[in-house]
């Protein structure tokens, strides 16, 4: 089974993509659907402050009848951000989306973010596991019935 790690080396469009704590709520917005993003995360230089989702929007912005234009990113991101270590396979990691109930967390090597990934991407490495896992019990099969 694969790492957080592999995933983000196989995967070139887990780029990191971050805002400042002063962001507009609509620029992250817009920042997210020009990447086709659910999350961005909120970064002070190296040093990771928080993660807005397209959920912290929906819950604290529209909800609270905020304006995403004049309300910055600092009043509605999760400041206690879920996250990965690189070694966590993809079971460890649907494991912490899960505890925490989360779509998105950040692989983190100490306090370095390497990259995020979502549950999407979860989905579609066990997928692919399961596949390949099929795969070779058809060919075993096969070789038993020849």
């Amino acid at each position: 089974m694969k790492t957080a790690r592999q995933l983000l080396q196989e995967t070139p469009s887990l780029a990191l993509f971050a805002v400042s704590a002063n962001t507009s709520v609509f620029d992250a917005l817009k920042l997210m659907a020009e990447q086709d993003i659910g999350a961005v995360l909120v970064m002070d230089g190296e040093t990771l402050l928080g993660l807005m989702s397209e959920r912290d929007y929906a819950r604290k912005v529209i909800l609270h009848g905020k304006a995403s234009v004049s309300t910055p990113v600092s009043e509605i991101m999760t400041r206690r951000v879920a996250f990965v270590r690189p070694a966590d396979t993809v079971d460890q990691c649907m494991a912490v989306m899960a505890a925490a109930r989360v779509r998105h967390v950040p692989v983190m090597d100490g306090s370095t973010v390497l990259g995020v990934i979502s549950i999407t991407d979860m989905v579609r490495e066990q997928i692919a596991d399961q596949q390949f896992s099929i795969s070779q019990l058809e060919h075993y099969i096969y070789d038993i019935r020849s």
